[in-house]
C-alpha cells in the first residue's frame, strides 16, 4: 500500500519566497512587506486619517454658508450653481489637503469628494463635518511641529 505525503512535490533547491526585507536572525519572526502608501488607518492616526486642513474647512465652512444663504434668498433658483461650487470647491480641498496637509492621492480624493458632495448638498450639513475635521487638522499639526 502506497502513501502519500501532504504537502505538494518540491524540487531540492526551491526557495520559498520572502516577503520584505530579509531577517538577520533565523529566529526573528518573519517580516511583513506593506507597500508605500498602504500602511492604513491605525499606522496614520485618527487625526491624519479623518482631519482636514484647517483652510479646507473654514474655506468649505463659508461657501457652504454663502450657497445656502442665497439658496433660501432665491427659492432653489441657484440649485444647479451649488453642484458647479461643490465641484470646484472638491477641487480646491484636493489641491490643499495634498499639498499642505500631507495627504497621499487616495486620501485627498476621498475627502475632497466628500466635501464636493456635502457642499452641493442644498442644505446646511457641510459644517457638521467640516468644523470636526478642521479641529482633528489642527490637532494634527500641532503635532507634527
Amino acid at each position: 500500500m502506497a502513501t502519500y505525503s501532504q504537502e505538494p512535490h518540491r524540487p531540492a533547491e526551491y526557495i520559498p519566497p520572502q516577503y520584505g526585507p530579509p531577517t538577520t536572525s533565523p529566529k526573528a519572526a518573519p517580516a511583513t512587506y506593506v507597500p508605500p502608501g498602504h500602511q492604513g488607518a491605525a499606522a496614520k492616526g485618527l487625526a491624519q486619517t479623518f482631519g482636514l486642513d484647517i483652510r479646507t474647512a473654514i474655506l468649505t465652512v463659508i461657501v457652504d454658508l454663502m450657497l445656502f444663504g442665497g439658496d433660501v434668498v432665491s427659492l432653489g433658483a441657484l440649485v444647479p450653481l451649488e453642484f458647479i461650487v461643490g465641484g470646484v470647491l472638491g477641487v480646491i480641498a484636493y489641491k490643499i489637503q495634498k499639498k499642505w496637509y500631507g495627504d497621499d492621492h487616495d486620501s485627498a480624493l476621498i475627502k475632497a469628494l466628500i466635501v464636493g458632495l456635502l457642499t452641493a448638498i442644498p442644505a446646511p450639513i457641510t459644517p457638521i463635518i467640516a468644523i470636526p475635521g478642521g479641529i482633528l487638522g489642527l490637532i494634527n499639526m500641532s503635532r507634527k511641529k
